[in-house]
């Protein structure tokens, strides 16, 4: 079993899944609205940046808190953002289920501890 091939095969059914489907049509629809995209973008990154704070172990300030929480609200009450974001969750869901699957066989011999395994 050649595991590129394997590796490709796997693309082509994530491509063909309904989670992906749903997430890149709603992409493209979300796409086609400059101004919903844009906006989609900026929390995005708002988010992002908050969560790369949060990892950092950094003390999140309340009113970057308060700006995504009210930017989220707003955009959850257009149909196409709602829509987008509910796909691109349950696509992020599916693949990290992908990553956790494949990743348990890529621990190249150590244990918890840091230590080569017998």
């Amino acid at each position: 079993m050649n595991v590129y091939d394997q590796a490709h095969q796997l693309a082509k059914a994530i491509r063909e899944s309904e989670e992906f489907k749903h997430y890149d049509n709603s992409k493209k629809a979300l796409e086609a609205n400059p101004q919903l995209d844009k906006a989609m973008r900026d929390f995005m990154q708002k988010q992002f940046e908050l969560q790369a704070q949060q990892m950092m172990g950094q003390e999140l300030d309340q009113e970057s808190m308060a700006q995504i929480q009210q930017l989220s609200a707003i955009l959850m009450q257009d149909p196409l953002a709602s829509e987008f974001l509910q796909n691109q969750m349950r696509f992020s869901m599916m693949m990290g289920d992908v990553y956790k699957i494949v990743g348990e066989v890529a621990d190249f011999g150590f244990d918890q501890m840091g230590g080569m395994q017998g």
